[in-house]
């Protein structure tokens, strides 16, 4: 389905002024408000990044992890939510707390939460600084795009950068969590990472360094490295 056709089945409104918001280059996503991950209806708009079926990968290898007990999990850089929402949805015997810097992503993620029933601790800060407890995992898509890496118009004059780009080649927030989650993970853990494509070796590298630990690299549908595990043992029983 392309994005007109989108529009047209789920875009509520004018379906004229839609049409013209989209020539002019607006994701269809904002448009119609709302996007279906995994399963779920998650609310977009511009304070918020677009959730992408990358991100339904990295939901998806947590779950196959991760058991419904009684585990202490954190979304770093939650955005909308959506990573938090659905796997609370999926374990909802697990406490969740979900951190982002943004108090308007915040804001949406929220609504989301509410909307889909399920309950999160939110908490503005920037990743790990406002945490005053340990974790069983930590599950995170921060920003990791550099800022001279070249990426469609349509993500660059849409949504939020902070969101989008980050220092160090795009590796900065990766090694800011790595050297520094030892103090908010507890002896046995799991880190789920969303990475750039060519970022798996160097993140590797820098879990290594910081972390007694293992380190598994699995790509996306398309067949790019996309997801970094790093953990210290098999399974959570």
């Amino acid at each position: 389905m392309n994005d007109l056709e989108y529009l047209k089945k789920y875009y509520k409104g004018n379906i004229k002024d839609a049409i013209k918001r989209l020539n002019n280059g607006e994701p269809v996503q904002y448009i119609v408000g709302n996007v279906d991950f995994y399963g779920n209806i998650i609310n977009v708009d511009r304070r918020v990044l677009i959730p992408r079926f990358e991100t339904e990968g990295l939901v998806e290898i947590a779950l196959n992890y991760l058991t419904n007990s009684d585990l202490d999990v954190v979304d770093l850089g939650t955005g909308s939510g959506c990573i938090a929402i659905t796997i609370k949805k999926q374990l909802p015997n697990i406490n969740m707390d979900a951190v982002d810097i943004s108090v308007d992503a915040l804001s949406v993620a929220k609504k989301n939460a509410k909307m889909n029933n399920v309950d999160i601790n939110f908490i503005v800060g920037d990743m790990l600084k406002p945490l005053n407890k340990k974790y069983d995992c930590i599950i995170s898509n921060p920003p990791y795009i550099a800022y001279d890496e070249d990426i469609m118009d349509i993500v660059k004059n849409n949504e939020p950068n902070n969101a989008l780009y980050a220092d160090n080649n795009g590796l900065y927030y990766y090694e800011e969590i790595l050297k520094n989650c030892k103090d908010y993970l507890k002896n046995k853990y799991f880190i789920f990472f969303e990475i750039g494509y060519n970022q798996a070796e160097k993140i590797k590298d820098m879990a290594l360094k910081y972390l007694n630990c293992n380190v598994e690299i699995k790509k996306d549908l398309q067949g790019f490295d996309r997801y970094v595990i790093i953990n210290q043992m098999e399974k959570f029983k």
